[in-house]
């Protein structure tokens, strides 16, 4: 009979605990504005991407004081490289300016596309841009999102004004440390030797 009487607070001790556990785990995930739609994530979550971005259409806009290298293109396209940056995650990022020089509107070649099927669907991107790594003999291509999305720049005007410039960047599987320079190979331009810093 005894036993009865100890199985009974015990289990409203195991309910009450179970309550508050569950009180505190809804707590902690987040709270709700009232139309079923939790609090946006503050800005310090926000993805490595968006905090180094700095133009309005959410493109990382590159440092344009230092110039690695100008290639002509056709058309009076020009390419500026001004960084090839390492990161801690074993990237490596170009960015840059394609500069319409010419008097006339520059239409954007579907060659900057890329070949590929796979990303096809995400519209105009640079993803036809590669690296090379003459020391090691290897070719790098632009790094695709979980979704297939290069991680490039996409998503510009088909053309580019006279006078006007389309900033871009391009991420890359990083070479071996060792590597200390690789060439840029796109379409419509001579290969392009850029020290990796």
């Amino acid at each position: 009979m005894s036993i009865r009487y100890v199985r009974g607070p015990r289990r409203a001790g195991a309910a009450v605990l179970l309550a508050a556990t569950l009180t505190l785990s809804m707590a902690a995930c987040g709270s709700d504005d009232g139309n079923g739609k939790g609090k946006e994530p503050s800005s310090s979550s926000a993805p490595a991407k968006e905090k180094e971005t700095g133009s309005a259409d959410g493109e990382a806009v590159p440092d344009t004081s230092k110039i690695l290298v100008t290639v002509k293109g056709d058309s009076g396209i020009d390419m500026v490289i001004n960084s090839a940056k390492r990161d801690s995650g074993g990237f490596l990022t170009v960015s840059g300016q394609l500069k319409n020089t010419g008097s006339g509107l520059y239409t954007t070649p579907i060659q900057w596309n890329g070949e590929e099927e796979a990303v096809a669907s995400t519209g105009r991107s640079l993803a036809a841009m590669t690296l090379v790594d003459s020391q090691e003999k290897k070719r790098y291509y632009v790094l695709r999102d979980t979704d297939n999305r290069p991680l490039t720049t996409s998503g510009y005007d088909p053309s580019i004004e006279a006078g006007k410039s389309l900033t871009f960047f391009a991420q890359f599987p990083a070479p071996a440390q060792s590597t200390s320079q690789v060439d840029l190979q796109f379409p419509g331009f001579t290969n392009a030797t850029i020290e990796i810093s």
